[in-house]
């Protein structure tokens, strides 16, 4: 399908050059259509580079979609919100550490970096349910009615995470591997459990200082 394809060769090239930089005759070209599809499908480079965004914005659905649907039970437990909260960390740190769709990683990167219109769209996605659903789940997994206590744990949460794609470079060199390999993913995922463990029970501790 040349939308389908016009979108994924544009999210790479949006991805590596920014929507300035980025050549709407070379998409076109790797797409093997002509331009006039883009304008005819996205109205032109801004409304591709929109959809771009859209398109990241559901394939993120898609991944997450199976442990958020339908928002957080009514009536669950703290030890079922604090297990929804590893599954969800989990699951992300697969993606994280995988290969696939990198260029997906730039583009956002790009835009959390210099934020459009088009990180509206990948905010009103997935992303930011998820990291609506996250603190939810904080507050019930710690007993903490705070909304700003649990959204700065999510802060912290996530960024442990995002760093395995963000810093890839980096984490690669201080692990003094070439990649990240099946035994260097699960001790990451181990230490970020741990470290999610403890910031939970952390607030847990500081809720029953303040009663």
């Amino acid at each position: 399908m040349v939308q389908q394809r016009l979108l994924e060769i544009a999210i790479a090239e949006f991805a590596s050059k920014g929507l300035d930089g980025a050549s709407t005759r070379s998409i076109a070209a790797a797409a093997g259509t002509a331009m006039s599809s883009i304008t005819y499908h996205f109205g032109g480079k801004e409304g591709l580079y929109l959809a771009a965004a859209g398109h990241i914005a559901a394939q993120m659905g898609g991944t997450l979609s199976p442990l958020i649907d339908g928002g957080v039970p009514e009536g669950m437990t703290p030890a079922a919100a604090r297990t929804l909260i590893h599954a969800i960390l989990a699951s992300l740190v697969e993606k994280m550490t995988g290969q696939k769709n990198t260029s997906y990683s730039l583009f956002i990167m790009r835009e959390q970096m210099e934020p459009t219109a088009a990180f509206e769209r990948i905010y009103g996605g997935m992303l930011g349910t998820m990291l609506r659903t996250l603190a939810h789940l904080v507050q019930i997994a710690t007993g903490r009615d705070d909304g700003d206590t649990a959204r700065v744990a999510v802060v912290t949460l996530i960024g442990q995470v995002v760093t395995l794609r963000a810093s890839r470079a980096t984490v690669l060199k201080l692990m003094q591997r070439p990649d990240l390999d099946a035994s260097a993913i699960s001790a990451l995922g181990g230490r970020i459990a741990a470290n999610t463990d403890a910031i939970l029970d952390r607030l847990i501790a500081e809720r029953q200082e303040l009663s």
